[in-house]
């Protein structure tokens, strides 16, 4: 198993309160997916999820295409250095949310990532992202 995730769920209480539930795993991919809940709504009005909902999606298999991508991040953290999101249509209500991201290229220190979130088709992306994530720092477990 991925260590970003155990029996299908995220082990992050983060990802564990947005029900996130991880897809796959390839080299230097990363595939998330959040089942709709009205916990998510940003606008009432509409039962829109909120953006930071697709931001959380993007870093997150963000993360996990950079643990894919490098054989070695068993006991490694990252940390998101950059990530910038573009939204291009509202996620609509009801529906699964799903993000993909991969890990295009690594050097010593820094891992950089692209990703698409989306509903029904990956093709129609409700939103993009590009971002770096700091690699190499001693994962200790905090008490």
């Amino acid at each position: 198993m991925n260590s970003l995730e155990e029996d299908g769920g995220m082990k992050s209480p983060h990802g564990q309160i947005l029900n996130l539930e991880y897809i796959d795993n390839e080299e230097g991919l990363g595939q998330v997916k959040m089942p709709y809940a009205d916990i998510l709504v940003g606008d009432p009005d509409t039962g829109v999820p909120h953006g930071g909902v697709i931001t959380t999606m993007l870093d997150t298999a963000s993360g996990m295409a950079v643990k894919a991508k490098i054989e070695e991040m068993e006991n490694m953290a990252i940390a998101t250095l950059d990530l910038r999101i573009d939204y291009m249509q509202p996620a609509l209500p009801g529906a699964d949310l799903f993000a993909q991201a991969e890990c295009y290229k690594t050097t010593k220190n820094v891992a950089f990532v692209k990703g698409v979130a989306w509903q029904s088709d990956i093709n129609n992306p409700i939103a993009m992202s590009v971002g770096t994530f700091m690699i190499g720092t001693m994962n200790i477990p905090r008490k």
